[in-house]
């Protein structure tokens, strides 16, 4: 099938209260792995790259594998633009082919936060392109910089509201307490903050910096009204042992078709393991924050 759009999956996972999983896509070895895990476990997808994968990869050799993955695949694929940067970008990756995007204004000061993600939703309702945005600031070293602990600041729940009511967004990423990349401890999230979001917004919730938290963090996140699961570290990092361990084990092998194999069959094994948490509570009541 063609590259669908993330708005009928979250919506999906909203109502029966599991989630989508976004997954970082940065090679074609890492979509092949992310499609064939999709593929196994029936389940949608979303292949998520930020403005520095699309600088890395070329926009146009992105979007050329995302369609060929979607069109020769069984589930529904949607190609996200994670943390947008501009209008200007977000205009490329629309006519590109995108079906999916986040314009990050969070750094902003919140009247231009706003001013920003509406603009963008203008532009990609035109077109039935869904938007993504966040409020408040998730810590950790994101590609285009790092936010200490110190400067994260938790999304304010009657803040959220107003900023969903004026921007018109489809989906919110509130920050209350992931982090992206790796994290130095486990992670303390604010359960009780994210559930007063979601009754507050009544729009699918996005959880930003997922690698590495608990699995009874991530299912309780999805229970509070989170239905799309970012994951990038916790593909990076298999791939990248694999790989290793392959090339230490057979250090005169050259053959790509060789090495990447076990690569992307970890990342492919991770993939897997994140979908299964993600729906595991499927069709359950949201519970209580306690």
């Amino acid at each position: 099938m063609p590259l669908v759009t993330s708005k009928a999956m979250l919506e999906d996972a909203y109502r029966h209260h599991y989630a989508v999983v976004g997954f970082a896509i940065h090679n074609l070895e890492v979509m092949k792995a992310v499609t064939e895990a999709a593929e196994e476990l029936e389940a949608p997808v979303i292949f998520q790259t930020t403005p520095r994968t699309i600088h890395y990869v070329g926009l146009d050799y992105m979007v050329s594998m995302a369609k060929m993955a979607a069109q020769s695949a069984k589930v529904p694929i949607a190609l996200h633009l994670d943390h947008g940067d501009s209008v200007e970008t977000v205009v490329r990756c629309l006519r590109a082919g995108y079906t999916s995007l986040m314009i990050d204004g969070s750094h902003l000061p919140f009247e231009e936060n706003v001013a920003l993600v509406k603009r963008v939703v203008e532009i990609a309702h035109a077109v039935g392109v869904p938007v993504e945005a966040e409020l408040g600031t998730i810590g950790g070293a994101e590609e285009v910089g790092s936010v200490g602990e110190a400067e994260a600041t938790y999304t304010d729940p009657a803040l959220a509201e107003e900023f969903v009511a004026r921007t018109g967004i489809d989906f919110l990423a509130p920050a209350f307490g992931t982090a992206h990349g790796v994290y130095k401890g486990e992670p303390q999230l604010d359960f009780a903050r994210l559930q007063a979001i979601s009754r507050r917004v009544a729009i699918p919730l996005v959880m930003h910096g997922a690698s590495g938290v608990p699995d009874e963090g991530v299912r309780r996140s999805v229970q509070c009204g989170v239905s799309k699961v970012n994951i990038s570290t916790e593909l990076k990092l298999p791939f990248a042992e694999a790989l290793r361990d392959y090339l230490l084990a057979h250090p005169n092998e050259a053959d790509p078709r060789r090495y990447f194999l076990t690569a992307r069959e970890a990342v492919k094994q991770a993939a897997k393991r994140k979908i299964l948490l993600a729906q595991q509570s499927k069709g359950e009541a949201s519970d209580s924050s306690t």
